[in-house]
């Protein structure tokens, strides 16, 4: 998944990634320990993800690259 800068918050990743509908699901899925990034469950939205690392919801991964 393309992103201009050199991170993104992992709200904004999930829904960049079309993972979940819009913000308030973000929240939601991230909140409850639904979410991780790099194997470790993450409870923060805010969480800066950067190139590389790997997102995973629901079975399905996302991992930022710079554009």
């Amino acid at each position: 998944m393309p992103i201009r800068d050199e991170s993104i918050r992992l709200g904004q990743l999930l829904k960049l990634g079309n993972l979940v509908q819009d913000g308030a699901m973000a929240r939601m899925v991230v909140e409850n320990g639904e979410v991780s990034v790099d194997g470790e469950i993450v409870v923060r939205r805010g969480t800066q993800v950067r190139p590389g690392q790997v997102v995973e919801y629901a079975g399905q991964a996302i991992s930022p690259v710079r554009r």
